[in-house]
């Protein structure tokens, strides 16, 4: 499927710790990939199995193991960001394509990364916000900024070729308010308090600039109050976002991994006809291709969740039913396709 597709690149979760976590205790030689705590077991399948279709893979370097926090879940910061630097080390020193896998054969490379997932969203990073003798801090800024920096290092450290390592990986919108009911942190406060906490660099800025309901097109601009700037980045103002990346750090690259419209049929809250979908694919992943800075952007996902609690962006229904957008993605794909 993914070749009938022209997929050129999957993003997946490579944990560190949790559920899927490679590291369920604490390794000996942390940046040895073969130490005996680790188990990539379920990743190494999973390069293979892209390498066979000709995808490059994207990992996204994700969860606290309970070692390394005093077991307080693995959305909170590791309390070293030396043992997240270690594990990124390993990780990219498995797959940077010299390493035999547990069969003998050299594993695929990889070389696209992604520090964490969503550290603006309380789901993926807790706390967002600490209170101080100044009043409120954005905590989950200060702590990323480690984890990003931690998994820049470890990762380039390795001094495999063509490595890139992409951070921010930033939810869209965000309340900016500590005393709500699930504060969060919008896009744009988010990367300025980041740089103050001392997040150092990176290769590219990852964002999901969703859109906020139904009613919008991949250009509409968030709605604000009269005269006030906008806080929600979505791909209609991704400018404001590029604006803010450029003057903390440079003439960086925008990834842009997450991004997708749920239907109706069949969620008939926030989704959108099954023909708007594939119209509005086409015209978002043009948005981008004409944008010089955008080099990556990539649908979230290829078969709708089965409960309408999850997301419904699919390409394919949850019964593998090809929805228009299917077809779409395949023209798009074929069209941007060094091969193509």
């Amino acid at each position: 499927m993914f070749k009938q597709l022209h997929v050129q690149e999957v993003r997946l979760n490579l944990y560190w710790g949790g559920r899927y976590g490679v590291a369920k205790s604490r390794p000996a030689r942390a940046t040895n990939p073969a130490d005996p705590a680790y188990d990539w077991e379920l990743y190494d399948r999973t390069v293979n199995y892209a390498a066979q279709d000709g995808v490059h893979v994207l990992f996204s370097i994700y969860g606290t193991p309970a070692w390394a926090n005093g077991g307080r879940g693995a959305n909170v910061a590791p309390t070293r960001a030396t043992d997240l630097r270690n594990f990124a080390f390993a990780a990219a020193r498995r797959y940077g394509g010299l390493y035999p896998g547990s069969d003998g054969r050299v594993l695929p490379a990889v070389r696209d990364w992604l520090a964490w997932n969503e550290p603006n969203n309380p789901l993926f990073l807790v706390p967002q916000y600490r209170k101080t003798t100044q009043g409120w801090a954005i905590q989950s800024a200060a702590d990323y900024a480690k984890i990003c920096n931690a998994v820049y290092n470890g990762v380039h450290a390795t001094l495999a070729p063509n490595e890139r390592v992409g951070c921010g990986v930033t939810a869209p919108r965000g309340n900016n308010n500590p005393n709500s009911a699930r504060p969060s942190v919008s896009p744009l406060a988010f990367i300025r308090a980041a740089k103050k906490a001392g997040l150092k660099t990176f290769d590219a800025w990852a964002h999901h600039p969703y859109y906020a309901g139904p009613s919008d097109q991949p250009t509409t601009k968030p709605v604000t109050a009269k005269g006030a700037p906008a806080t929600a980045v979505t791909l209609g103002n991704i400018s404001d976002l590029i604006r803010e990346v450029t003057r903390f750090y440079g003439n960086k690259r925008i990834w842009i991994t997450e991004y997708g419209y749920q239907t109706s049929p069949p969620d008939r809250l926030f989704g959108v006809s099954w023909a708007k979908q594939a119209a509005y694919l086409t015209q978002a992943f043009a948005l981008a291709r004409r944008n010089p800075r955008i080099d990556m952007m990539l649908w979230f996902l290829l078969k709708d969740e089965p409960s309408l609690g999850g997301w419904q962006s699919g390409l394919l229904t949850y019964g593998g039913r090809r929805k228009p957008a299917y077809n779409a993605f395949m023209r798009m794909a074929a069209a941007a396709s060094p091969a193509g």
